[in-house]
């Protein structure tokens, strides 16, 4: 699997915080050229939730980008979405008899001893993190660093997503240590979020590469 360099997440409690809709947000990191969203909803699911789901899904097909759900494997094999998943959810093995063989599944992992193990899981690609101190998490792991990150890119041949406090002066360091993708919440969200700044941030990113 190739990911895209860069891997944006929609979080709905971060855009919520910022008085800011998912979906005003997602249309404009598509049309800034995102070619992979992760849907984060940390809260139970509703009605209004699962179609913000739903829409997202179709606006990503409309774009030819992935879509990824994070944590709900129900709604990731209804929406015929990817899934990401976490230490606390169920186990990728488990989320393979629910999600079928061509959906992307992803696994988080936070040293390396979860790494070693996320790497003999049937998943597409691994995530490491927290890279750098990061605000969008409560109760996150202790962070990474550049080293380790390193030192993990010779553990798994498998695509490594790294996550966590990752900005766009710090995100060449962070491919250079090995990352194959920079998973991006609050750095695509500029003080003021306009289609047109939020298109612009993403352009950003898309230009470091």
């Amino acid at each position: 699997m190739r990911l895209p360099a860069i891997y944006p997440i929609v979080d709905t409690q971060a855009l919520i915080r910022r008085g800011r809709d998912p979906l005003f947000f997602a249309e404009a990191l598509l049309e800034g050229g995102a070619r992979i969203l992760q849907f984060r909803h940390k809260g139970a699911y509703s009605r209004a939730s699962f179609e913000t789901a739903k829409r997202l899904a179709s606006l990503c097909a409309e774009a030819d980008a992935a879509f990824v759900i994070d944590d709900r494997a129900d709604i990731a094999a209804l929406l015929g979405a990817g899934l990401h998943v976490g230490q606390q959810d169920l186990p990728p093995a488990l989320v393979r008899r629910v999600l079928t063989d061509k959906l992307t599944l992803g696994f988080s992992t936070h040293n390396e001893q979860q790494l070693r193990e996320g790497d003999l899981e049937p998943v597409d690609y691994l995530a490491l993190g927290p890279i750098f101190d990061t605000g969008s998490k409560q109760n996150a792991d202790p962070t990474v660093g550049l080293e380790r990150l390193s030192n993990a890119r010779r553990l798994t041949t498998k695509p490594l997503v790294a996550i966590g406090g990752i900005t766009l002066e710090t995100a060449r360091s962070v491919w250079n240590a090995g990352a194959d993708s920079i998973a991006v919440i609050g750095d695509l969200m500029p003080e003021e979020i306009t289609k047109m700044t939020v298109r612009e941030r993403m352009q950003a990113w898309l230009n470091l590469k």
